[in-house]
């Protein structure tokens, strides 16, 4: 006996009642699996034979098939999971053992708190592992370590394969959300309809680069994206600037909003109604949850660790990526300055995927605009590495006329133009630049491609 409560001692954390309770449900009442398909995944489930009755039923759920203890039974003899033996019986036992469904969910909750403990268990082991391996520095064991907190977190294992039924389920979702009405906006508004029109939104995981020469507004338009983010969604915003520190990008917030001159605001020179707009908008500004960051010497991996322990985060702002560091704080010049900046521009690409959120990052372009005729940029002016053009989503440049042509018909008037665009077309469209604001309206009008 004692040795029979070593070995369960052993075993990894798990409630083969809670299991079987749930399965039972399901089989026993179609309606609530649904409500468990939400919140159960197959690697959910500890023991082989539970965890195989779930995928065949998550197979059928995807795939609108009936659900119940003959037609399961059916799909497992077709998938090569049935046994002559034992299948049939344990079906029968699952629903005999349910007398009703009605508390499936708090047999879930147990499911899945035994499968966190589980997850927890084995990246602790790993974690052990790796610092018992002696392989690598402390920063790079630590960066790991939270990578795999945070995938359990997540609600998920990042090296996981998943099937394609259940992306499929996801998709299918998401169309039928857009195609009713019931979704504006397939991402978060930039609070601009034009940009919003080509790129569809902010949307989840993608990496958006926002680049212009000096002075033509990045990190304001930035800000803008920033700010609407903020007031319409709920969502947090994380802005991470390493050259502006987060007294001047506050600044920058309160001009565009209270539409107080950000000259006024340096200077001071204010009247009481400017004051009066000033109270207002930091009202304002204060109900959203935006989070600026100003360290200079911010590595990805630093911002992302920052990022994974903000709650309902919706968006991240960079300014901007030459400015950054490599992992450690290395110092790069020439060419394999150029390395760090693909290293960077990767990693931001993977930081986005990981949490999900569009990353907009600012870039510098180099001088090559200014030597043609037509300065208006290109993906070949981007500086120091093609490898940012290649992993961005969405490539956005900024050009005024104003800024080169002091006769420009074309006075306070911006193009941006999409000149990379993984989900649609590409093209220019046409913003008001607001210079005593540095901030940007949209215009209704829109170039063609």
């Amino acid at each position: 006996m004692a040795g029979e409560e070593l070995l369960l001692g052993r075993q990894m954390p798990h409630s083969l009642e809670a299991e079987q309770a749930v399965l039972g449900s399901m089989l026993i009442d179609a309606d609530c699996v649904k409500d468990v398909m939400d919140k159960l995944q197959p690697s959910d489930f500890y023991l082989r034979q539970n965890r195989e009755i779930f995928e065949t039923i998550y197979t059928m759920f995807s795939y609108s098939k009936p659900i119940d203890g003959v037609t399961v039974a059916e799909e497992m003899q077709k998938n090569g999971t049935y046994d002559e033996q034992t299948t049939r019986s344990y079906l029968v036992q699952l629903m005999e053992i349910t007398p009703t469904s009605a508390n499936v969910m708090e047999y879930v909750a147990i499911v899945r708190d035994k499968a966190l403990l589980r997850s927890v268990a084995s990246a602790a082991r790993e974690i052990t592992a790796l610092v018992d391996d002696g392989m690598g520095e402390a920063h790079d064991i630590l960066e790991a370590a939270e990578q795999k907190i945070y995938a359990i977190r997540r609600g998920r294992n990042a090296q996981d394969m998943v099937h394609i039924g259940q992306v499929l389920t996801e998709v299918l979702e998401n169309l039928n959300e857009l195609s009713s009405g019931k979704v504006g906006l397939p991402g978060l508004s930039t609070g601009l309809s034009a940009i919003d029109h080509k790129i569809h939104g902010l949307n989840k995981s993608d990496l958006i680069l926002l680049a212009a020469r000096p002075g033509m507004g990045k990190t304001s338009l930035a800000l803008n994206f920033a700010l609407n983010v903020g007031k319409a969604s709920g969502k947090a915003v994380a802005v991470f600037s390493l050259e502006m520190s987060k007294e001047q990008l506050c600044t920058r917030l309160i001009s565009g909003e209270a539409l107080i001159s950000n000259q006024k605001l340096i200077t001071g020179e204010l009247s009481e109604a400017d004051w009066g707009r000033i109270a207002q908008a930091a009202g304002v500004l204060s109900r959203t949850d935006i989070r600026i960051d100003d360290n200079p010497l911010l590595t990805v991996a630093d911002m992302n660790a920052k990022c994974r322990r903000i709650d309902n985060l919706g968006l991240v702002v960079i300014d901007y990526l030459q400015l950054m560091t490599s992992a450690g704080g290395k110092g790069y010049s020439g060419e394999n300055r150029q390395q760090a900046v693909s290293d960077i521009s990767r990693m931001l690409k993977i930081m986005a995927k990981e949490l999900q959120v569009p990353v907009v990052c600012l870039s510098q372009l180099s001088r090559a605009n200014e030597k043609r005729d037509d300065k208006r940029p290109m993906l070949s002016d981007l500086r120091e590495s093609g490898a940012i053009e290649q992993d961005a989503d969405i490539v956005l440049f900024i050009y005024r006329d104003d800024y080169y042509n002091e006769d420009s018909e074309k006075r306070n008037i911006a193009e941006c133009i999409v000149a990379k665009n993984r989900h649609g077309e590409t093209g220019k469209v046409e913003l008001k630049w607001l210079p005593e604001f540095t901030s940007f309206s949209s215009i209704e009008t829109r170039y063609g491609d």
